[in-house]
């Protein structure tokens, strides 16, 4: 909300045409090498409300210079999920991805909150960081650490500080993304929570943040030059040996209904609830004494010549759709810019055969190449993305918030598309259509089903929650 950060892609272009090359290749969060290109902190200021104007970050079905994201809505209610590609993330070779998955009455603002404020964190610490660094007279972390035959020792450690300086930042980001959460006036986040899977590609180097079931993979191409799919994050569920210790030395307990052997979950000590399918969220307060956490899964990954492109995607992907099928389908696309809405597709296909009976969950997938190149065509149904799709309200300001009390509507709809056949199919039986009907100072969808959050309702082939617990919200501690 009063969250700001200042970026220095321009300080970056700058520094081109006066060929001070040490700032160049710095990691350029705030101010480093020579006195006379220093930047502060404030140079360049970011606030919440400016961030969906930024050219470089898109965070709705479209595409990038280097990547494209879709997001659909399934058919339990609200689409939960969220999406951000933020180029130009602190210079020009440094992207920032994340896919963020709500779940419980609340998710769906929960997640795009954490899409917000998440990176705007995520660059504080790095420049907090950075600060401590050059104060104490060390030098700049180049963009690319990429090693070459004759590295040097010096440079082994500047790869180590550059990496141990990411995890950093991502476990204090992390952290204070949760506190923000917890603190909150407007945004209850008792029985309600986020996943989130991010990556940072700065040169070529990646950098990777985990909670949840959400998953990031990569596509690269092996000693034959066959394309084969790569697990760059674990998706966190309380069956892992290791979760499931930490949630039951907390006193949680962890088991599966009878009715879904294969889904564990986490329940409180007391009660049969909530039921969260996950082992670490943003949010879900009412579990966090009880084993849950919001502390990532850092991980760090040199990128070779072979690796074509990342996926990340929440788990309406992972559930029908396995690694490879995923690999397969985006590097067969016909083309970059529809590999992602390619992907929620065929994802949607397979949820109808493999499970009729059960409602489609919410998709979101963001397709980075890791080339940094994008198709040469310009494809208008997929030039939805940044201002130009953003609505606007009768007063003209922008109508996507994170408390969602005045501009709900469009967290409802999130720039979903639904097809015309599905659209048709559905249309006669309560289905969702993208369009809407104007109800009071609110657009809400003509679908009765996005009236309210059917997460617990209904029959599904798993939901992050079973049900919430049976106690009042005013006890805290659960």
């Amino acid at each position: 909300m009063g969250c700001c950060v200042s970026t220095s892609s321009q300080s970056a272009r700058s520094s081109r045409s006066t060929g001070d090359t040490n700032v160049q290749t710095c990691l350029e969060i705030g101010f480093c090498g020579q006195k006379s290109a220093r930047r502060t902190f404030s140079d360049h200021v970011i606030s919440l409300h400016q961030l969906p104007s930024l050219p470089n970050r898109i965070f709705t079905n479209g595409k990038s210079r280097s990547s494209c994201i879709f997001t659909q809505q399934g058919r339990k209610g609200i689409n939960q999920d969220a999406m951000i590609v933020w180029e130009d993330f602190i210079s020009e070779d440094v992207t920032f991805c994340g896919v963020f998955d709500g779940h419980g009455p609340h998710g769906h603002l929960v997640a795009r909150k954490v899409r917000e404020a998440l990176p705007l964190k995520l660059l504080s610490f790095l420049h907090s960081s950075e600060s401590g660094q050059n104060d104490s007279g060390k030098t700049c972390f180049r963009g690319s650490t990429k090693p070459e035959s004759g590295e040097s020792e010096k440079d082994v450690a500047a790869e180590d500080k550059l990496n141990s300086m990411w995890r950093e930042a991502f476990m204090k980001a992390y952290k204070a993304m949760d506190k923000e959460l917890r603190s909150h006036p407007n945004l209850d986040c008792f029985c309600s929570g986020s996943t989130a899977v991010t990556v940072v590609k700065q040169g070529s180097n990646l950098f990777m943040g985990n909670i949840g079931d959400s998953r990031a993979i990569m596509g690269s191409k092996d000693i034959n030059d066959v394309m084969v799919a790569i697990q760059l994050t674990v998706d966190l569920k309380p069956d892992l040996p290791r979760e499931a210790e930490r949630i039951k030395r907390c006193k949680g307990r962890v088991f599966a209904l009878q009715d879904e052997p294969e889904v564990h979950r986490v329940w409180l000590p007391f009660d049969d609830a909530p039921g969260l399918a996950m082992a670490r969220a943003f949010g879900d307060f009412c579990l966090k004494e009880y084993g849950v956490i919001s502390i990532p899964e850092f991980s760090y990954r040199l990128l070779t010549d072979k690796d074509q492109f990342i996926v990340l995607a929440s788990d309406g992907i992972w559930d029908v759709l396995s690694n490879e099928e995923v690999v397969e389908i985006v590097s067969s696309a016909p083309s970059r810019s529809s590999a992602a809405r390619i992907l929620v597709d065929s994802a949607a296909r397979e949820w109808k055969l493999k499970y009729p009976t059960s409602k489609v969950d919410d998709c979101a997938v963001v397709c980075l190449f890791l080339d940094g190149k994008m198709d040469s065509e310009s494809d208008c149904e997929e030039q939805c993305f940044s201002s130009a799709i953003m609505q606007s309200n009768h007063s003209g300001n922008l109508v996507e918030t994170d408390d969602g009390q005045k501009y709900e509507p469009t967290l409802q709809r999130n720039f979903t598309v639904r097809s015309s056949e599905e659209n048709g199919r559905y249309g006669g039986r309560g289905g969702v259509s993208v369009d809407v009907v104007e109800d009071g100072n609110s657009l809400v969808p003509s679908g009765p089903e996005d009236q309210n959050w059917l997460g617990l309702e209904g029959v599904t082939r798993v939901n992050s929650l079973v049900q919430l617990p049976r106690f009042s919200e005013e006890k805290p501690n659960c």
